[in-house]
């Protein structure tokens, strides 16, 4: 599978901090080196019969519909597609009008990922968002009124602007709406954002924790209970609409990573990342060199990555694997480190793979963490 990282955004989110650039100065720039790098890459991934293709950001809908296409078109320079391919790309419902929708009907892509957030306007002015409520939910309407079924949003819970009652109204909205697929996070408060300062200086309160964790109980039973699976702790989905691509990225399949910031891994042994500066990603791939690094992955770096990413989802942590992809001293502390876990119910066993009752699914990065050889 391959990921393309689009580097641009109108406006800084307050709570974000991925790599990207609100100028667009260099946009034809950026592509051509896009290009350039998927042509150098081209024989890093074993398979090159693609399942997924995903375009992230940044903000992806922020380039118009043919530049998306041309770089599908690159693509297929070098890599096939399987007949059911799933190609998504993020987007700003307030880049969804008719005619960037139009436009994107008559190319691949066959699902979106919409940057909803939230469809109250207190807590889209907090996260400093682009879009209002009312186009929140117009652009799922429009996806759906140009054929696209297979739609995703993002829902943000556990906001200062926020409370359950609000929290529900979201959710009921969404039901309503008919989408088949939601990613729902609590608002973190990362280093160096504007979301940051304000909490530093008083002018936000800052998320309360327990408000969080009540939130998210909450959008798990409903959720469940309107035909939804929880396959992954911030996931769910209808059947049918798991995501094949960050599915592929928790089943510690391989994947290339092109664009500024993008990750890369072997499936195996070795991750690389690209630098995240576009002036420099650019300089690099102009003269046809990579602008990455790379590292390889030590056996405790491998077996805790599996162990963080096997606890948050419902298909946990496959034993057999454990036993066959690493050494006497890390499975002798591993299984000392399991037991007393096990015995309190924080982990269960089920058909040979190690899990987290989703109970406790909210506490799963620490419950993973306590595992982690040092």
């Amino acid at each position: 599978m391959i990921y393309i990282h689009i580097p641009f955004c109108k406006q800084k989110c307050s709570y974000c901090n991925f790599h990207f650039s609100t100028s667009l100065n260099f946009k034809d720039e950026m592509l051509a080196a896009m290009k350039k790098e998927i042509y150098l890459r081209k024989d890093e991934l074993q398979n090159k019969n693609l399942q997924s293709l995903y375009f992230g950001g940044g903000t992806p809908s922020i380039l118009s519909p043919d530049e998306i296409k041309s770089l599908i078109d690159e693509v297929l320079q070098y890599f096939s597609f399987e007949n059911d391919i799933e190609i998504t790309l993020e987007a700003n419902p307030d880049d969804l009008d008719k005619n960037f929708l139009k436009g994107l009907a008559e190319s691949p892509v066959n699902r979106l990922s919409i940057g909803t957030q939230s469809f109250f306007e207190a807590d889209l002015r907090l996260m400093n968002r682009a879009h209002t409520s009312n186009e929140a939910e117009d652009s799922i309407k429009r996806s759906q009124d140009f054929g696209f079924e297979n739609l995703s949003i993002d829902l943000i819970y556990g906001s200062p602007t926020s409370n359950l009652e609000i929290w529900k109204e979201n959710l009921n909205k969404t039901i309503a709406l008919e989408v088949p697929h939601i990613s729902s996070y609590a608002l973190t408060v990362e280093p160096k954002t504007a979301l940051e300062n304000w909490i530093s200086k008083g002018k936000v309160i800052s998320p309360k924790e327990e408000e969080q964790n009540r939130e998210f109980y909450y959008l798990s039973d409903f959720l469940k209970d309107n035909g939804f699976e929880h396959y992954e702790v911030s996931n769910f989905a209808k059947p049918g609409f798991y995501s094949r691509h960050n599915s592929s990225y928790w089943k510690y399949k391989e994947y290339l990573g092109i664009g500024p910031s993008a990750h890369s891994y072997n499936g195996f042994d070795r991750r690389s990342w690209n630098i995240a500066n576009n002036q420099q990603y650019i300089k690099k791939l102009n003269a046809n060199l990579l602008a990455k690094e790379e590292e390889i992955l030590s056996q405790k770096d491998q077996f805790n990555e599996m162990i963080m990413i096997g606890l948050r989802t419902i298909w946990g942590v496959d034993l057999a694997r454990l036993n066959e992809k690493f050494n006497n001293e890390i499975l002798e502390y591993f299984q000392k480190e399991i037991k007393l876990k096990l015995e309190e119910g924080i982990l269960i066993i089920e058909e040979n793979h190690l899990k987290i009752p989703e109970k406790n699914w909210f506490m799963a990065d620490g419950i993973a963490a306590d595992l982690f050889v040092v």
